[in-house]
């Protein structure tokens, strides 16, 4: 293939190399130029342009990437049709792709003209999802090239694709095991195993002892589970342990224990006849990617995991690093929480009480927000942050002569997620934990929010407290910063609900006997109610009573 830089009137044939844009004309890269073209270029003001043309025994990119990439598309895959040197592949059932990585280097050792990109290597794919590309750096290969990759070409991408549809899942239990973890764990693992089209068939939670194992093993395969999973109650620590030694009990054999992917070293890979069982390290109660997922697919797609598999799992076996898990993993005791700051949201905009800013209004001859604010102060959590953004000096009015640090929020229109953000953005790198309080919540008392801190303990996993009466969870809630780069990622008008439902497991119900947590005043009724309340809880009335006295100080 010829290169270079050519005048117009000898670059007739040739492609175009640069894409070029001009008033009234358009030229894309790898365009052929034809007489027209060259004459609007010449009309432009174009003298010269960089140009490659073929010469005989080249082959033309789309045609060289489509040769190669059906002789490399293995079972499973399809390819797409060539464009500009580039042909995808893609799955064409759910499964686990598998490479060979020795041949995928030897093909791409052949020239630098000759590429293929893919996957990582048993990486769990989806039906039309693109595994592999074949590009062509050039607008052409030479023939010689070309012939010397297809030498080498041979089906070297496949998608495995899902076998194994039906699992059996057996939770053990220990005091202290709460039910809402063993909820947990079936909703992820179910939602682990939808995508292979596998579902949970059948299910037990027995105590946690090794003749209880070796019972529920034998009878979940009786009842025709292709696949077993245990999730234990306390960690497998040796092969003799209880969940390993009830699968010998049933019969099976222990094929591996421990695996160099960190969440996942306490994989255990096991066998009871044709029957895959595995012990699931803790980290599998959680839905983020860890050592379990890699071997789970890998057996629901019916592709043998060896020794050898699970040891060359190292390289890249370092995974994001899990909140929730108890520990930190370089091992260090985490400390207790030292210190914490309060976050108060005052930025909202009230447009259920038109007419008036609700955070000043006042309640019972007090600012509504400041009643907030004064419950956080009456805390031991320093800094007291309040967040603004609607009419910011109404609230700063509202809150004159307080100890408190304001933040205001800009972006306060588009969502409780931007004040949750700014909030967390400004709590010192030295605070250990954080209580986020809603403005329009006057009944929260400072003694709450000390018991919602002292609930936090991060070294046994407990990230989030939570106040609840009658399993109705309210606010305000106090967070762990291990949990603060989560809060920050929140976008658009949610608070973190959400989240306390995700990490379930690290989520410490504080109980209270009131409906304090749960009292907001959003609307002008609300808060004649709420003033209402005060004046009964003074008088020591019923509420018809209160309100004639209430009727009685208006007019």
């Amino acid at each position: 293939m010829k290169f270079g830089t050519l005048p117009l009137a000898e670059a007739e044939g040739a492609l175009s190399v640069h894409s070029i844009r001009l008033p009234g004309l358009e030229l894309r890269k790898g365009t052929r130029l034809d007489r027209a073209l060259l004459e609007a270029l010449a009309r432009a003001g174009v003298e010269r342009l960089v140009a490659a043309r073929l010469e005989p025994g080249d082959i033309a990119e789309n045609d060289a990437a489509a040769s190669l990439a059906a002789a490399l598309a293995g079972a499973g895959t399809t390819a797409d049709a060539a464009f500009t040197g580039r042909v995808n592949l893609r799955a064409t059932v759910p499964g686990v792709l598998v490479v060979d990585p020795a041949a995928v280097d030897v093909l791409n050792a052949v020239d630098e003209s000759v590429t293929l990109a893919t996957l990582p290597n048993f990486r769990a794919v989806a039906a039309g999802e693109m595994v592999a590309t074949v590009k062509i750096i050039p607008f052409a290969v030479e023939g010689a090239v070309h012939r010397a990759a297809l030498a080498r070409a041979r089906p070297m991408v496949r998608v495995a694709p899902y076998r194994l549809r039906r699992a059996a899942v057996i939770s053990t239990l220990l005091p202290g095991l709460l039910p809402k973890v063993v909820a947990k764990t079936l909703r992820v693992t179910a939602q682990r195993l939808a995508p292979a089209g596998a579902a949970i068939v059948w299910r037990a939670e027995i105590p946690h002892e090794a003749e209880a194992v070796e019972r529920a093993v034998r009878e979940a395969i009786a009842a025709g589970a292709e696949i077993v999973i245990l999730f234990g109650a306390s960690a497998i620590a040796d092969r003799r342990d209880v969940v390993p030694a009830g699968i010998v009990a049933a019969g099976g054999q222990i094929e591996h224990f421990g695996m160099p992917v960190d969440p996942g070293n306490l994989l255990l890979v096991a066998r009871c006849g044709a029957v895959p069982v595995l012990g699931a390290p803790g980290c599998a109660r959680s839905s983020r990617e860890n050592g379990f997922d890699w071997v789970l697919h890998r057996l629901l797609a019916g592709l043998p995991v060896r020794r050898a598999d699970l040891a060359g799992m190292g390289v890249g076996g370092l995974l994001m690093e899990i909140a929730t898990r108890p520990q930190p993993r370089e091992g260090l005791e985490e400390p207790a929480i030292a210190r914490t700051a309060a976050v108060v949201l005052a930025a909202g905009r009230g447009t259920r009480m038109p007419g008036r800013n609700k955070l000043a209004a006042p309640l019972d001859g007090v600012p509504l927000v400041r009643r907030a604010v004064e419950a956080a102060l009456a805390s031991r959590a320093r800094p007291v942050l309040v967040v603004t953004g609607h009419e910011p000096e109404r609230v700063r009015e509202a809150l004159a002569g307080l100890d408190v640090s304001f933040v205001h929020n800009p972006d306060h229109a588009e969502g409780m997620s931007t004040s949750l953000r700014a909030g967390i953005a400004a709590v010192p790198a030295e605070a250990d934990a954080a209580v986020v309080l809603l403005g329009d919540m006057p009944r929260v008392t400072g003694g709450l929010i000390d018991r919602l801190v002292e609930a936090l303990a991060p070294a046994a996993g407990r990230l989030v407290a939570v106040p609840v009466r009658q399993g109705r969870r309210g606010n305000p809630v106090a967070w762990a910063r291990r949990l603060f780069p989560e809060l920050a990622a929140l976008t658009g008008d949610v608070g973190a609900r959400h989240l306390i439902a995700a990490h379930a497991e690290a989520v410490a119900d504080v109980a209270v006997e009131d409906d304090d947590a749960f009292v907001d005043v959003d609307t002008s009724d609300a808060l004649e109610l709420e003033e209402l309340h005060r004046i009964a809880a003074r008088a020591g009335t019923d509420g018809a009573e209160a309100l004639e006295a209430m009727r009685a100080e208006d007019a």
